[in-house]
């Protein structure tokens, strides 16, 4: 039968009141202990579904936790049933049907006396022990019901009494009391948990990281606070859509990083707006897409945004049947994925300042090498060149005293450090070009471009290939002929590292309004047996 009137109502202990029998009390007491001496969640559950099972003498108890926002019960703890009798049942009711969901839907005191022969029944599981008497009460924590307690088959064959269910009252409404304090004590304890994730992925992503460890970071501390099966970071994709970049799992992620969600799907919408997601099983959910879907159930997948930019989004998914995420389960990941953000985007702009500090470093050597070095080095070229002329026209004087052959010689030497002098000049000049280039950015310039041609070469060749640029390159040369240019350069680059013995490679780009030349040099051996080789390539401008 079921007891009419709200739960608490009726205080004579034979009518079924919350009062209890004197010989009862003692019992009473000692189960009402025992439900409030622990503090850890698991744990007084599980001593709230012993206690009564051992009060009211049944053989099988159990306490299910309501989710109130599906109406459904997200874990059950059990007491009588043994490992096989466990493991004998495919799968525990959700109580979305039956008496079990009866008591979700109206939370007050129900007792039969033959649960078989309610029209509620909806039956059981094959593998399940026959139940008949039945005994039922909610639990509150202050005006929420955090679960239900239920009780079958009374040991001794019997029906329960209106006894039992008031001693089952005033147990419910003391382990409500004992829930909500281990309630607070676990939250206390996981809100600490996610705090100290946070310090810590701030103080790890501050430390310099590069840019695909930190996300790994984000997504692994992610997981494991959150006891999921994964943590995976997502960003958006040119397409529109978003695709998977950090992945952490128990194993190996297998096939999860390159995934990517499609541009129009459900889901994206949401996520690309900002917007948290939260999902009862990816497996069948219409909003996943992904092929990946198919091993996880309940998910999360919370923004990763700070100041309005939206970086991307961390998505927590637990195994196929594993406990949903609850209302603190969210909260506190939507939390620690806002500090993520904030970290990321600070550690961005810590790593963009450590960028713009080298930048400037490399741009006052710039600046020093060609305010000090290139004047020095130019003006001593002009005064040996003038010492050159002088000495030239000495010796056609006749003034070398009858040295002419030893007046040719110092100008011959003369010029051979003006040479030198304006070959430093060059490459110092080429140096300085490099310096003030973005190491990490792809060249827009002729110049950088070629010495991004001649950099890649120098890490099969081993050496450096020396370059000269005469004239302003930059200015002169148009789209089709760099293009032509550069080929012709990684060509004639690539035939000289097939050569034996290359030491050294020259190559100068000479431009003027009407034309322009590309000449690479190098010392190797032909297969004739020669040495050097000289290729020349010119256009037309």
């Amino acid at each position: 039968m079921t007891l009419d009137g709200p739960a608490g109502a009726g205080a004579d202990p034979g009518s079924g009141g919350a009062g209890a029998p004197s010989s009862s009390l003692p019992v009473l007491l000692e189960a009402v202990l025992s439900v409030g001496s622990e503090l850890e969640l698991h744990t007084t559950l599980q001593h709230v579904v012993d206690s009564a099972t051992d009060l009211c003498g049944a053989r099988y108890g159990a306490l299910g936790v309501v989710d109130p926002e599906r109406a459904r019960l997200t874990q059950l703890f059990t007491s009588g049933m043994t490992e096989a009798e466990r493991a004998a049942i495919p799968r525990l009711p959700d109580g979305r049907a039956g008496v079990l969901g009866a008591l979700i839907s109206d939370p007050r005191p129900l007792l039969l006396d033959d649960l078989t022969k309610d029209p509620r029944s909806a039956g059981f599981p094959p593998g399940h022990p026959p139940m008949r008497s039945f005994l039922g009460v909610p639990i509150r924590v202050h005006t929420e019901v955090f679960g239900n307690l239920y009780l079958t088959e009374k040991r001794g064959g019997g029906p329960f009494t209106d006894e039992d269910l008031a001693l089952m009252r005033v147990l419910a409404s003391q382990a409500g009391i004992a829930i909500g304090n281990a309630r607070l004590y676990e939250t206390a304890r996981r809100r600490e948990r996610w705090i100290e994730g946070a310090a810590a992925v701030t103080t790890t992503l501050l430390a310099g990281r590069p840019a695909a460890d930190a996300l790994m970071c984000v997504a692994e501390r992610a997981r494991l606070l959150a006891d999921a099966a994964a943590g995976v970071v997502l960003q958006p994709t040119p397409e529109g859509g978003m695709e998977i970049v950090a992945a952490s799992t128990h194993g190996d992620p297998g096939d999860l990083i390159g995934t990517a969600i499609a541009p129009g799907s459900p889901v994206l919408v949401q996520l690309l707006g900002g917007e948290p997601v939260f999902i009862e099983d990816s497996a069948t959910d219409p909003r996943m897409t992904t092929h990946v879907r198919e091993r996880f159930g309940p998910s999360m997948m919370l923004p990763l945004q700070s100041g309005g930019q939206l970086i991307g989004t961390l998505a927590l998914p637990r195994a196929r049947g594993g406990r949903p995420y609850d209302a603190v389960d969210r909260l506190l990941a939507s939390q620690f994925a806002s500090q993520a953000a904030l970290a990321l985007v600070l550690a961005d702009a810590q790593y963009d300042r450590e960028q713009l500090a080298v930048y400037e470093d490399r741009d006052r050597i710039a600046r020093d090498l060609h305010d000090l070095v290139v004047q020095r080095l130019f003006a001593t070229e002009m005064m040996l060149e003038s010492t050159r002329r002088r000495s030239a026209n000495a010796a056609a004087a006749g003034d070398d005293g009858g040295g002419g052959d030893g007046g040719d010689e110092v100008g011959e030497e003369l010029g051979r450090a003006v040479d030198e002098l304006d070959s430093t000049i060059q490459e110092v000049r080429t140096a300085i070009f490099a310096l003030q280039q973005p190491p990490s950015d792809a060249p827009t310039t002729f110049r950088g471009r070629v010495l991004r041609e001649t950099g890649g070469a120098a890490v099969l060749l081993g050496f450096q290939p020396s370059v000269h640029f005469a004239g302003a390159v930059d200015a002169l040369l148009p789209d089709p002929v760099t293009t032509a240019l550069l080929a012709t350069l990684r060509s004639a680059l690539a035939a000289a590292h097939r050569r034996a013995e290359v030491t050294s490679i020259e190559v100068e780009v000479d431009a003027t309004p009407s034309r322009v030349r590309l000449t690479v040099s190098d010392d190797g051996r032909t297969e004739a047996g020669t040495r050097g080789t000289t290729v020349v390539w010119e256009a037309g401008l």
